[in-house]
């Protein structure tokens, strides 16, 4: 996916949604900005086993590794920033890989977190010795292969809520999008490693801002797209969306946007991993209590037209 697992393309409506699946209904399960911490990337997914009326979506297996066994009854969207700040972006990177290939095709989604994006653009972000700054041309190229071949998207469609990293306070259109996303990225890729390359991560930002753009000095302006816009400027009135980018201490609702940024707000006490689950009938997160136990909080938001 974005080490080079061997997964066949994801191709039509399965791309861009869950009723796009064959499989009837299954339950999404979303988690957002794991950022390289890999055991509380675990304890999150692990909420559905601790939780008594959940069936699990993964296991420990050997080498304490998660595996699969969700079967067709769920979908896994892993909500951007998969990597940098924590020490273990590999193995994080791994873990989604390995679920995806376990998993039934199209049943694990990846949506571009500005970290993500930061692998395509390294020489536009310059941030320093990140994992996303030191990727190599073949590893970029790689990473835009998994976006063409439909691994990862900018936004994914559930039952009533939109999945974006860090989302767009008007309507937009999630196949749209998807293709602004790819777009962008078979650009770049054909010139990575030439010596336009830093000139076409520039021109990336401006060409496809739905995507892409960022706004302000840190990027996370109300201009900023999909993979950019902080929090603070979602409206009351924004499109139903789960969101990751901004961080919080537990899963939060504005209007119609639910924000699951919760791992880094946590990691310095027990608890707080969580997951935001989703059915056609509703919405809620499971997260975990301090003392390791397993809590329910169910969101109301409306229905997509």
């Amino acid at each position: 996916m974005i080490h080079g697992a061997e997964l066949q393309p994801v191709e039509g409506p399965a791309r861009h949604g869950v009723r796009g699946l064959p499989a009837e209904e299954p339950t999404i399960v979303s988690v957002s900005d794991i950022h390289g911490f890999i055991r509380e990337g675990r304890s999150a997914l692990l909420t559905l086993s601790d939780h008594p009326e959940y069936d699990p979506i993964v296991e420990t297996g050997r080498l304490r590794r998660l595996e699969w066994v969700g079967g067709d009854e769920y979908v896994l969207v892993v909500n951007g920033d998969l990597i940098d700040r924590g020490a273990h972006s590999d193995k994080v990177l791994e873990t989604v890989e390995r679920l995806a290939e376990q998993a039934p095709p199209g049943h694990v989604r990846v949506t571009l977190g500005n970290h993500e994006m930061g692998m395509l653009t390294p020489d536009f972000f310059e941030w320093g010795d990140w994992y996303s700054m030191s990727r190599t041309d073949d590893q970029r190229r790689e990473f835009a292969r998994a976006i063409e071949d439909g691994h990862v998207v900018a936004a994914y469609d559930g039952y009533n809520v939109t999945y974006a990293h860090a989302g767009q306070p008007e309507p937009y259109e999630t196949p749209a999008l998807n293709e602004e996303l790819r777009a962008g990225a078979t650009y770049l890729a054909e010139g990575i490693g030439q010596t336009d390359d830093p000139d076409r991560q520039r021109e990336l930002v401006v060409e496809y801002p739905a995507v892409y753009g960022v706004d302000g000095g840190t990027g996370r302006g109300p201009n900023a797209g999909i993979a950019w816009l902080d929090f603070e400027h979602m409206p009351a009135d924004a499109p139903p969306q789960v969101v990751g980018h901004t961080r919080q201490t537990r899963p939060v609702r504005r209007g119609n946007v639910v924000c699951e940024n919760v791992i880094r707000g946590n990691r310095r006490s027990d608890g707080g991993e969580a997951v935001v689950v989703e059915t056609p009938d509703g919405l809620s997160a499971l997260a975990r209590t301090p003392d390791d136990t397993v809590s329910e909080r169910e969101f109301s938001l409306p229905v997509l037209e």
